[in-house]
């Protein structure tokens, strides 16, 4: 299994924390004593909570050794714990939850949700940002070559069982029951890149990798060439040569009940 590469992941690590930064922003004027990042990455989002939260216990949850690695280097007044998101529970109920471009990628990222709303203190909030790329040409071709290669037998179990993100009303309708307040919305981020190149480099430290990890390298290679084609075929370049990779996003912050 390929391992998490926080130097590929960083490489767009602007990008990357620009939605974060979006999220944390709707987060409401509160002190929180206890604050989990979840799906903390190399430690992005957790920098921007130990800035935002100078006073607050923070606590970073990934399931990648170099991940946390990094992270920990990075702010290290922090504590990580190496750990599954779909099964981690808090030894003490945070106030705040925040989990930038994680839930995704739990198969039952809803009923996940519930549970993590379960474990808030009283009155404490859930932050959430969540890629809604299923439709866009790079995911689309990702399922495409999926199916049509000789690991198809492999990789179309993985290509079935993605979990979809469903539209805001149902988060919507999800979270009003155990929330005292739902904060909704989404946006589309528009990122200019040089070429399909960037655009499998910057998927390969994230969506990619549940494709790639059942395949030999040389198959990844085969791979990576045919979705490197395909995506010089379906973006158009513009006028100063550059591509524009669309990336929409869901976002929700709630406070659970009191």
């Amino acid at each position: 299994m390929l391992e998490w590469s926080s130097e590929l992941y960083l490489k767009f690590e602007e990008e990357r924390t620009r939605a974060a930064r979006d999220l944390l922003s709707r987060a409401p004027d509160f002190e929180p004593k206890i604050v989990v990042d979840l799906g903390c990455g190399p430690g992005n989002s957790t920098l921007l909570l130990r800035s935002r939260f100078p006073d607050a216990t923070i606590i970073g949850i990934d399931n990648s050794s170099n991940m946390l690695n990094v992270a920990q280097s990075r702010v290290p007044s922090a504590s990580f714990i190496q750990a599954d998101i779909a099964h981690w529970r808090p030894e003490t109920p945070p106030d705040f939850l925040f989990a930038n471009a994680a839930l995704h990628f739990v198969p039952d990222h809803y009923a996940l949700i519930q549970r993590l709303v379960s474990t808030l203190a009283p009155s404490g909030v859930i932050a959430v940002q969540m890629p809604n790329s299923t439709h866009q040409a790079s995911h689309a071709l990702m399922r495409m070559i999926s199916a049509e290669g000789p690991w198809a037998d492999r990789l179309l179990p993985i290509a079935k069982s993605r979990p979809p993100i469903g539209p805001a009303e149902e988060y919507y309708r999800l979270l009003t029951p155990l929330c005292a307040r739902v904060d909704i919305w989404e946006t589309s981020y528009i990122h200019p890149v040089d070429g399909p190149d960037q655009i499998v480099e910057w998927f390969e430290g994230a969506e990619l990798r549940p494709f790639l990890d059942p395949l030999t390298e040389e198959e990844r290679s085969v791979f990576l060439a045919r979705y490197r084609q395909e995506l010089g075929a379906s973006y158009d370049r513009q006028p100063d040569g550059r591509l524009l990779l669309h990336y929409p996003r869901l976002f929700f912050v709630a406070r659970a009940k009191g």
